[in-house]
């Protein structure tokens, strides 16, 4: 239990008791009565008041299940209508805890309540009565929010467990090729085979632990750099720079042009990293002798880099997926492609990290646009925003895809 819930419980439970037999006289009083008649305690005002401030939220159900207290965070879920309270679970756990004493549970409320999807809730359930003797009496709910909690927590889990599973891979390689060698020690034709191998699995191996330890640098284990002016040109040459190598070993021609002379504020380092992922993914995913073309704009105060191939193209159903860590759209072509599954979840996080963005426009077969979006340091010298005419030949394969 959170600090907060454990405050709201310790502190305000006598005050509600005390609210309870205002309230339950209140219900119960068959015969007139002037306002004078029931008399708030001044205990039940205080919890009143400091349950109307509190953040959790919090019911007091009676034994007929009516509603007797809702706090303005309560109601604000949209489970109270009147004093029914709308979510059997709640119900179920109301009872539970009339019969059997406190309880802790996990509750979903639907989205079509909370208006904002699906919220997970944590629920502790209290009696307010002394539980000695029937008929049972009201039941407290105070309910706190832990949906990203619980959505973190499953994250972390899965991260551990993808993390887990990619090391296990060339790690497993690098123990079956030593192997290898050591039976092959008299072939040199085949240890030279071997030792090929294992180069190339501990160099996969090195870029797995390189990536993995940038994506937690740029998650907010270290804290963000100042943010500078930096030259766009200057971060497109040096991914460019950077990728050329591999492209030319595929017999592909990477085309840089746009807009020159935008200047963003950001991490040098850290833009030239995120432009050289979508260029290696751009290399890794492309076939044939074809083009790969890089170019920026200004746009509603934006700088947009586009990194435009003419690959295979993503399937519908994976383009909102491709930023996840470890997601490959095709798992069999992992190893082909050398991917580690974490270079375009970096891009979406030193986008974010800068306030901006990364989109993808794809179709199979026709090949991709990824479009990272950097907040510009200053309007550009000349031509606007909308106007700002594309220069070069980087230019889109299909002029009628546009950018996402």
């Amino acid at each position: 239990m959170s600090p907060s819930v454990a405050l709201v419980v310790g502190l305000v439970l006598g005050g509600v008791v005390a609210l309870t037999v205002v309230l339950g006289s209140r219900r119960s009083f068959d015969g007139p009565r002037s306002d004078t008649q029931v008399v708030p305690l001044p205990e039940a005002s205080m919890a009143r008041r400091l349950l109307d401030l509190m953040d959790p939220a919090v019911l007091v159900v009676d034994a007929d299940d009516a509603v007797l207290l809702a706090n303005p965070a309560a109601r604000a879920l949209g489970i109270v209508r009147g004093t029914r309270l709308l979510v059997p679970e709640l119900l179920e756990l109301a009872h539970a805890v009339r019969s059997g004493g406190g309880r802790r549970t996990d509750v979903r409320l639907p989205g079509n309540l909370v208006g904002a999807g699906p919220r997970m809730m944590s629920v502790h359930g209290v009696r307010l009565d002394s539980g000695a003797a029937p008929p049972p009496g009201p039941v407290a709910l105070v309910l706190e929010d832990v949906t990203e909690t619980r959505r973190t927590e499953a994250v972390r889990r899965d991260f551990v467990a993808n993390v887990g599973h990619e090391l296990k891979t060339p790690v497993g390689a690098l123990s079956l090729l030593a192997e290898a060698i050591e039976g092959a020690a008299d072939d040199p034709e085949a240890v030279q085979r071997f030792a090929a191998r294992i180069a190339h699995e501990a160099d996969r191996l090195a870029r797995l632990v390189r990536e993995l330890i940038d994506l937690s640098r740029l998650q907010g284990g270290e804290p963000l750099p100042e943010l500078v002016p930096v030259p766009v040109d200057r971060v497109l040459a040096e991914a460019v720079d950077r990728t050329r190598t591999a492209a030319r070993a595929k017999r592909l021609d990477i085309a840089l042009g746009g807009q020159a002379g935008l200047v963003v504020r950001g991490v040098e380092s850290q833009l030239a990293t995120a432009v050289t992922n979508l260029l290696a993914n751009a290399v890794a995913y492309s076939t044939g002798e074809s083009r790969i073309a890089v170019a920026a704009r200004a746009r509603s105060g934006f700088a947009e880099i586009t990194v435009t191939d003419s690959g295979i193209g993503i399937p519908r159903q994976d383009r909102q997926r491709v930023f996840e860590r470890f997601y490959r759209v095709d798992q069999s072509r992992a190893s082909s492609t050398g991917g580690t599954g974490l270079g375009l979840a970096i891009v979406k996080h030193v986008a974010s990290n800068h306030g901006g963005s990364v989109s993808v426009w794809s179709e199979e077969g026709l090949g991709s646009t990824f479009t990272l979006r950097i907040p510009l340091a200053a309007a550009p010298p000349e031509a606007s925003a909308s106007d700002a005419p594309a220069t070069g030949d980087a230019v889109a394969a299909d002029p009628g895809k546009g950018t996402a």
